[in-house]
């Protein structure tokens, strides 16, 4: 089996009672990701971390409290038929954070289909198909439902067009499911970070030259991210920015 595939005998069936708060936390192999699956982890929760990469797997199966499992989130039929297989085996989801991302970059017109495609189905459509697949323990759980968004998910961002496209629809998306699903108990938020010092931003051009401590440690995103999901039973926290100490921005070339 490549690490990418998933099939119905990967998945086990059989429900496991478990009194621990379960979280399901996409892009544990990038820096958000993977300091929410540590902070998790260190709390008491079982996390478990869909991932795509072998040495992630084996990197996340290593820490207590974590479960790390092959996915390819670019991958449609596959992420439905795990997120399917995983709500059939879990009593109760109590956070379902989707962190895991694609930032290509250039001119809006120069985006071609297979860049579309390739970012909205790992941008958008990955999220939309889990949270569709995991509502039925969400609900059980009255849990939380959290997007990693981004400043580009409210604005226009010059050599970012696609990104911004895809953010836009994921905050979209993550507003009309609050509402959807408000009445069945579901707490939706969106987190949108600033710059983040992660491989991401590192391979980003488009920013030139920056300071590392011009930019926002991820832990302090999956910090925020913790803080949502531990919110009292009667509030939703909804949109928080995280921003830099100090500005950055992106000039138009």
């Amino acid at each position: 089996m490549s690490e990418t595939e998933t099939t119905p005998e990967t998945i086990p069936e059989t429900k496991r009672h478990d009194e621990r708060r379960t979280a399901v936390v996409t892009g544990a192999s990038g820096g958000v990701g993977g300091a929410l699956a540590r902070l998790l982890a260190a709390r008491g929760w079982r996390v478990i971390a869909p991932v795509r990469s072998q040495d992630a797997l084996r990197e996340l199966n290593a820490i207590d409290g974590v479960e790390a499992e092959p996915l390819d989130l670019s991958d449609g039929e596959a992420v439905q038929l795990w997120a399917e297989g995983a709500a059939r085996r879990l009593d109760r989801l109590d956070l379902l954070a989707h962190v895991a991302a694609v930032g290509p970059t250039g001119r809006a017109v120069d985006a071609d289909l297979d860049l579309w495609r390739a970012t909205l189905a790992v941008n958008v459509i990955a999220p939309a198909t889990l949270t569709a697949g995991l509502i039925v323990p969400i609900r059980a759980a009255r849990g939380t439902v959290v997007f990693v968004n981004s400043g580009a998910g409210t604005r226009g961002v010059p050599s970012h067009g696609v990104y911004a496209a895809s953010k836009h629809a994921l905050r979209g998306y993550a507003d009309t499911l609050r509402l959807e699903e408000s009445a069945n108990g579901v707490r939706v938020s969106t987190v949108a970070p600033g710059p983040m010092d992660t491989k991401m931003l590192r391979d980003d051009h488009t920013w030139g030259d920056f300071r590392h401590e011009d930019v926002i440690d991820p832990t302090s995103v999956a910090d925020a991210i913790a803080w949502v999901a531990d919110a009292t039973p009667d509030v939703q926290i909804t949109n928080i920015d995280v921003r830099p100490r100090r500005e950055l921005s992106i000039k138009a070339k």
